[in-house]
Formats: structure tokens, C-alpha cells, sequence
């Protein structure tokens, strides 16, 4: 073929891009690159689709094309295999390896030096932590561009979260104060200074402090995405309700465990806890059932209710292939994976349409807890546009207890409520019950689940690392005189905290 028809599938394949046709780019790619493999930027982009999709090993292996294709810039490429190994697999050990690939080729590669920081983090390696991100604030007092100073700033605010008290002069404090405020920073990254500022405050008791670091925060998180729609977040709940599928697929072999709730609500602590049984694999925040929802049940849920039982097994079969490659051979061993997001509960339709025997563990909390501890965290405003506003995250609670209470009428025996603060009280007692739900045999090793290795990928993962506490149960007493635009929202939609 000529490089005029290579030039034409070139246009081909940018035209499906940026009509979000990726599946279909990906054909006209592979075809460029059966053609022409030494097209390194080909591998590259085709590598990024590939991600899109959710083909994962398919993703590796075009990055590494890439590289082999001499690929300008490879460092980046070794970052996103990175990305790919720790977000995606689960392999914590090849994705620090893929940092390291990064860092050999550029020692002063800042997003590899961030995600390595964050990676040590996860794995509960502070002190390693903490001297990456000062590698990386060293390397980056060099460095004059804009996206550079982002990562530093980051940086610094990671750092300041996770140093012992008595390693934190008040002079830090003041200077993410100052990165806060700082206009030539992103919004994104001014948010994350505040944040973390924030949280330090409130760990030292300054309720003031923390709240008013905490309103900056959210005001400039704000801006990197869409307001609060609340219309549209009622219109999105009765639609849920109302699209009820017509077929279901069959039951499944070792089927995961689903667990939701609201953000802030104690997901990531019970599924830790779950995880110190024999019988049970972390699985952590997976999206699976969203890619579901934008791709094969698209517009969802209107394009759920129509499924054939046929497509509804098809649709399981890719589920569990999807499972089965983040996490080979476990199902095999017959333990069941947890997929804990906690935007699940949107889904529970799908779940139980897709899997008919399926236990959904839903967690609740006080919700005037659970708002002053979503206030005090940065969450992604595309996914979670009410987080950044108290009269907002009233509402959506509002319409998050309307939409379970519907849930719950048609499917309560597959649905069952942890309470964090009956936990954080009377741990066994409130274990005992939720694994007469799984059919699973009582095992007093979960009440150490503190003690168990691994890594853990929320903001929640210092906290699951420690002894039960109680102290964030009524944790939002002290912040009342605050919560008042929060408790008219949920009282204007009909609902106590």
C-alpha cells in the first residue's frame, strides 16, 4: 500500500478519535501498523485507546512496541505502563519497576517521581514516601514551567500530610497556606494544598482552621468541572428507578461481592476487613460496571431495560474475563473478589441483573459525618459534582436515600446495610451478621485487618492501616455550627441526618 493510503487511513483514524469512536479507531491503527510497525507514535496512541477499552495487557504491549519502535520521550511511556500496572492490575512491584524505568531515563522525571510517591503511600511505606516527595521538590526547584510547579506543590502537600507531627513546623503550614492562594498554580493544585491544609487543622484540633481551608479548597475545586445540577440529579435517580430490566443472566460461579455507599461512609474499612478472610480477594475500586454502563448498556439506564437474557450473559462473561485478568486465577480458587465503588449503588440494577444470586453490601454512616468528611476531601468533580458544596451534598444524599429506599423495596433480601458507627462500637457484633449474608463461616482474624499487608488505593488508606477508633463516629459536633446549609438541603428533601 502507498503512503498516500497510509496517509488516508491516518485521517481515518483521527476523524474517529475525536468523535469518541475509539473501538473503531482502533481497527484503522492496527491496520496503519501492520503496514508501517516502526510508527512509533502509532503504538503510543494506540496504546492510550487500548486503555479506553479496558484491554489492559493489550495496552502494555503497544507501549512496549512503542519503545521498541524508538518512541520519542519514553520515559512517558514507562510512566503510563506504570499508571496502567497499579491503577489497573494491581501489580504494585512491576509498576514500581516501570518508575524506575522512568527515573533511569530521566532522574528528574517529576510524574514518575509523584506517582512513585503516591505508590509508597499506598503500600504504607511513609518513610520511602516521604523522601520521594522531597526528591521531587529538590528536582523540581529547577524546573520553571507551569506543570512542573503543580507537581511540586502536590508534592509538598502530600509530604505535609504524612510527616509526624513533631517533623511539621508551622512554618510548612503557612507556606501551603501560601500555595493555596497562589494564582499561577492550577485550581486543581491550589485545591490539593488547601485540602491537605485543611485536614491538618482538623487533625490538630482547629476546627475553624480547618473549615476555612477547607471552603477555599472546595471553592477552587469547583472550577475544574461542571456545577451541581440538581434537576438533573433528581431526573438521574427516577430513571434508575424506573428503567427495571426485563431479563436476567444466569447465575454465575464465584460471583463478586459488590459494595457501596457514599463516598466517606466506611467502604474501603469493610472491605479491608473482608479481605483478612480466606474466602475473600480486595478488589478494590473497580470500574467495570461503569464501562459497562457506557458502553454495551449505553444510554444507561434506558439501554439496560432492553437487554435479551442472551446480552445479559454476555455482558457477565466480560465482567468476569475483565475480573479474571486483574486478578488471574483467583476465582479459580474459588474466593470471591470484592468490587468496591461506591457509586455502585447506581447500579444495583445492573448487578442483579447481571448477576441474580449477587450480595450488595451497602455502608451507612451519620451523614452529617459523612458530609464534613466529603467537604474535607478533594473528590473528582466530574464524578462527583455536589462534593465542593454543603447545600449540594445535602441534596444528592437526599436523593441517594430516595434512590436506596427504591432499591431496597424490590430487593431487599440481596442488600445488606453496614452501619460504620454500630462497627466502629461493637466490631463483632456488627461483622457476625454481615457474614451470615455472604454464607461465609465467622473467622476472628478479620478483627485484625489492620495488621494485613498489601496496598490500598482510597483516600482512606492510612486510616484502614490503624486499630479500630471511634472518634470519627459524631466527628461533625464539632463542626455543627458549619453544617447548617447541608442540614436544610436534607431536610428540604424530606430526610434526617
Amino acid at each position: 500500500m502507498t503512503t498516500q493510503s497510509i496517509q488516508t487511513l491516518q485521517h481515518e483514524a483521527a476523524r474517529l478519535r475525536q468523535q469518541g469512536r475509539i473501538d473503531r479507531a482502533v481497527d484503522v491503527y492496527r491496520r496503519i501498523l501492520d503496514l508501517d510497525p516502526g510508527l512509533a507514535d502509532y503504538w503510543f496512541d494506540l496504546a492510550w485507546m487500548l486503555r479506553q477499552l479496558g484491554q489492559f495487557d493489550a495496552a502494555l504491549d503497544a507501549y512496549d512496541r512503542a519503545l521498541a519502535a524508538g518512541v520519542s520521550g519514553p520515559e512517558e511511556v514507562h510512566l503510563n505502563k506504570g499508571v496502567i500496572l497499579t491503577d489497573e492490575l494491581h501489580q504494585p512491584d512491576a509498576a514500581e519497576a516501570a518508575y524506575l524505568a522512568a527515573l533511569a531515563i530521566r532522574p528528574d522525571y517529576l510524574p514518575a517521581l509523584l506517582n512513585l510517591g503516591n505508590l509508597h503511600e499506598e503500600n504504607a511505606d511513609r518513610e520511602t514516601a516521604i523522601a520521594t516527595y522531597e526528591r521531587l521538590i529538590e528536582a523540581g526547584a529547577g524546573q520553571a514551567d507551569a506543570k512542573a510547579r503543580n507537581i511540586v506543590a502536590e508534592a509538598q502537600a502530600r509530604r505535609a500530610l504524612i510527616l509526624p507531627k513533631d517533623r511539621l513546623p508551622e512554618t510548612e503550614l503557612e507556606a501551603l497556606a501560601a500555595l493555596a492562594q497562589t494564582p499561577a498554580l492550577s485550581a486543581e493544585a491550589r485545591a490539593n494544598c488547601a485540602f491537605a491544609l485543611g485536614r491538618i487543622r482538623d487533625r490538630d484540633g482547629d476546627v475553624d482552621a480547618a473549615f476555612s481551608a477547607w471552603t477555599l479548597a472546595n471553592t477552587q475545586a469547583a472550577t475544574t468541572g461542571a456545577a451541581y445540577d440538581p434537576r438533573r440529579g433528581e431526573a438521574m435517580m427516577q430513571a434508575l428507578l424506573s428503567h427495571v430490566p426485563q431479563a436476567s443472566a444466569k447465575e454465575a460461579d464465584t460471583p463478586p461481592i459488590f459494595i457501596c455507599g457514599l463516598f466517606r461512609s466506611g467502604s474501603t474499612l469493610v472491605e479491608r476487613v473482608l479481605s483478612a478472610h480466606g474466602a475473600i480477594e480486595q478488589g478494590g475500586e473497580l470500574d467495570l460496571l461503569m464501562r459497562l454502563a457506557m458502553t454495551r448498556f449505553s444510554p444507561y439506564p434506558a439501554g439496560l431495560e432492553r437487554q435479551s437474557a442472551q446480552a445479559l450473559n454476555d455482558a457477565q462473561a466480560h465482567y468476569l474475563a475483565s475480573l479474571d485478568a486483574k486478578f488471574p486465577g483467583v476465582r479459580a480458587t474459588g474466593r470471591r473478589v470484592t468490587d468496591k465503588w461506591p457509586d455502585n449503588y447506581l447500579f444495583i440494577g445492573m448487578i442483579l441483573a447481571l448477576f441474580p444470586g449477587a450480595r450488595i453490601i451497602h455502608t451507612v454512616r451519620d451523614l452529617r459525618d459523612v458530609a464534613i468528611s466529603m467537604y474535607g476531601q478533594h473528590l473528582d468533580q466530574q464524578a462527583c459534582p455536589y462534593s465542593s458544596d454543603l447545600s449540594a451534598i445535602g441534596h444528592h444524599f437526599g436523593q441517594y436515600r430516595r434512590l436506596m429506599a427504591g432499591w431496597k423495596a424490590r430487593y431487599a433480601a440481596q442488600i445488606h446495610d453496614f452501619n460504620y458507627d454500630r462497627f466502629v462500637s461493637a466490631p463483632e457484633e456488627a461483622l457476625r451478621p454481615l457474614f451470615e449474608f455472604l454464607d461465609l463461616d465467622w473467622d476472628p482474624a478479620v478483627l485484625d485487618f489492620h495488621q494485613r499487608a498489601g496496598s490500598v488505593k482510597t483516600a482512606s488508606y492510612w486510616q484502614v492501616r490503624q486499630p479500630l477508633y471511634a472518634t470519627s463516629s459524631g466527628r461533625w459536633k464539632a463542626y455543627e455550627r458549619h453544617l447548617a446549609p447541608f442540614l436544610d438541603a436534607l431536610a428540604a428533601a424530606g430526610e434526617a441526618p
